[in-house]
This record gives structure tokens, C-alpha cells and sequence, in this order.
């Protein structure tokens, strides 16, 4: 019995596809097979069809593989492979990723699919249920994998801080983010638009997280989810900060819980990745800070390495019942780290 599954990552040369290879060196559970990316790169040994932007070395024994074409058959040629990591562009993963899913199950970071009716939209912590759809997508498309998905990044950070206040029955959401720079890929804002400056539009981001949101929170009912019936409003915008975004949240609850019943809450949230000890999984998915200046971005994105939620200035709301700051690693927790615990999950209960 082999000890690791075997991965591809399609994308690998872009950013997400830099952060998957990092996250994956001395995984446990998975190792790198195959890197695909587009043509002008198929064929290159990755160091050379690559810029690195992360700031950990390129790992040597990556930098000697060859890439390949995102393509199939070239996949399948190029080594044994048991799944996919998906961090194509949103614009040219649908048709892709569906080629892919006829073969080998794909946990993908593109929004192609996320909102398909039979399409998992995961968060480990926030809805292992909904991979109850995957048996489901399979059966009516016909296919040996299949697709799962993960959230836009910003919609992750929120939507695991509103599970865990469920508990006190969520009713209305306003959130106001301010995104970092590296959320837009590489080379991202150019740098006249950004410095000494906010841009207040970031391009359906805010449908994304109001749309997403309800779906993650949703109810599986037998073949489908059913959107949470709760009303979200979504403002974005894009700052001068190279990784980490921050959210302004604003909830009504339909119970009044004190301030410090939510700070317990929220110190008290775990989900099954935690009660599975998955490998990617942070000890604390939510952080609570007391400090009236935190979180911030430069010193709080790397909490539970990147994979925490960091939480701060929890205060009751004279207009709805509480309000409070989150902060996510947009491409750790918000991307590849998000990827990776999804499937360690999957791996679990026997789908890869």
C-alpha cells in the first residue's frame, strides 16, 4: 500500500500554484507528481518557466521537475496521479477542470464552478457535510472524479466566524474589507493606482461573498443545499498591504448575547478538522485578540500558520447586535492552505 497520494497541480506557476508547492513540501499525506501550467511553460524545468515570488527558496527537487502542458493526456503521461489541485484563473478553469474531473477527483481554487448546484463550496471547519454532493456529482455527470471547491478568499474568513455565532441565530451581515494586494495575483494593482491610495471597487468580489456565504452556511437537504436564510451586504476594497485581509463585520443576531458570551465563542469554535487532527488543520480556527488595535495585518496573518482567523475589537452595535474585526491569510488560509485542509479531509473519509 502506497504511503502518500499522488498530486498534480494545475497552475503551478502562478502565485496560488507557488503557495500549493510551498504548503505541500514534507506533507505527510501527499507529494507532488506532475506541475502543469500553460503552453509557454509546458516543457521548461520549473525553475526556469517560473518566477518565484515566495519568500522561502524554490524547493530544489521542484525546481528540476519538467512542466507540463495543462492538458489530460499530458497529465496522465507526465506521472502517477491520485487528485488535482486546481489554482488555474477563474476565466479558463471551467472547461479544464471538467476535462480533469472525467478522471481524477480536483480540489479547485478557481470560482468556475462554486456555485453549480452538485459543486461542494467547502470549509473544513464550517461544512463537511456538503461532500455529501460528491457521490451525487458524479452519479449525474458521469464522471470517475469529480470537483470540489473552495471559497473566494475573502468569503472564508467571514463565513467561519459567522458559523460559529450560529449558535445565536444569524439574521443580517454587513461586511466592509479591505483586501490585500496579493489577493489580485501577480503583478496585481499597478502601482500608480495603489500607493496613497484605496481603490473601492474590486471586481465581483462582493456578489462572491454575499452568494457564497449562503451557500456555505446552507442546509444539505438529501441532494442539495439550501441557502442560509440570511441577508448579506458586501462593500470591497483593495488597500496598500501585501498579505492579509481585513474585515469590518456587523451582525444582527436574532438572540443578544454579551460581548464576552461571543469572545467565548469564538475561543471555543472547533470543527472536524481539529477533532481529526488533520495535518493543515490550526489548533484555534478563531483567534480572539483584546488588544483595542489589533488584528492587523503585518502582525497577525501568520496565526496558526496562516490558517487562523483572527479576531478583535468585538463590541455590541447600537444598529445590529454585535460587531467585530476579522483577519485571514488571503493566499494561505484564503487559498492553498484552504485547498490542502480540504483535501486532507477528503483523504480522511476514504474520497481520494
Amino acid at each position: 500500500m502506497r504511503l502518500k497520494r499522488e498530486v498534480a497541480i494545475l497552475g503551478a506557476t502562478g502565485t496560488v500554484g507557488q503557495r500549493f508547492i510551498q504548503l505541500l513540501q514534507g506533507h505527510p499525506w501527499f507529494e507532488i507528481s506532475v506541475l502543469a501550467a500553460s503552453e509557454r511553460s509546458a516543457r521548461k524545468k520549473y525553475r526556469e518557466a517560473c518566477k518565484w515570488r515566495l519568500e522561502t527558496a524554490m524547493p530544489e527537487e521542484i525546481g528540476d521537475m519538467t512542466v507540463v502542458n495543462t492538458n489530460l493526456k499530458e497529465v496522465q503521461q507526465a506521472g502517477d496521479v491520485d487528485f488535482v489541485f486546481s489554482a488555474l484563473p477563474g476565466s479558463i478553469a471551467g472547461p479544464i477542470e471538467r476535462e480533469f474531473a472525467s478522471e481524477y477527483p480536483i480540489v479547485s481554487k478557481a470560482s468556475a464552478h462554486r456555485m453549480e448546484g452538485d459543486v461542494p463550496l467547502i470549509i473544513p471547519e464550517v461544512n463537511p457535510e456538503h461532500l455529501q454532493l460528491i457521490s451525487i456529482q458524479k452519479k449525474r455527470r458521469g464522471w470517475n472524479g469529480f470537483i470540489s471547491t473552495d471559497p473566494n478568499c475573502s468569503t472564508i474568513q467571514l463565513a467561519i466566524t459567522l458559523k460559529a455565532l450560529m449558535k445565536f441565530g444569524v439574521k443580517k451581515v454587513i461586511v466592509s474589507t479591505m483586501q490585500a494586494l496579493s489577493g489580485a495575483g501577480y503583478p496585481g494593482v499597478p502601482s500608480l493606482d495603489i500607493i496613497d491610495n484605496v481603490v473601492p471597487y474590486i471586481s465581483g468580489e462582493e456578489e462572491k461573498m454575499e452568494n457564497e456565504t449562503r451557500k456555505i452556511l446552507g442546509t444539505f437537504y438529501g441532494e442539495e443545499i439550501q441557502p442560509a436564510n440570511i441577508t448579506i451586504s458586501a462593500s470591497c476594497h483593495r488597500v496598500n498591504v501585501k498579505d492579509g485581509h481585513l474585515e469590518a463585520v456587523y451582525v444582527e443576531l436574532e438572540q443578544k448575547p454579551t460581548v464576552e458570551e461571543v469572545k467565548e465563542t469564538f475561543r471555543e469554535f472547533v470543527g472536524e478538522p481539529q477533532r481529526l487532527k488533520l495535518p493543515t488543520a490550526p489548533e484555534r480556527p478563531i483567534i480572539v485578540r483584546e488588544e483595542t488595535d489589533r488584528p492587523q495585518p503585518r502582525f497577525d496573518r501568520d496565526a496558526g500558520k496562516g490558517m487562523s482567523v483572527v479576531v478583535g475589537r468585538v463590541r455590541r452595535d447600537p444598529i445590529m447586535t454585535i460587531k467585530y474585526l476579522c483577519l485571514g491569510h488571503n493566499t494561505i488560509r484564503g487559498a492553498a492552505g484552504a485547498g490542502i485542509l480540504s483535501a486532507e479531509l477528503m483523504f480522511k473519509k476514504g474520497l481520494l
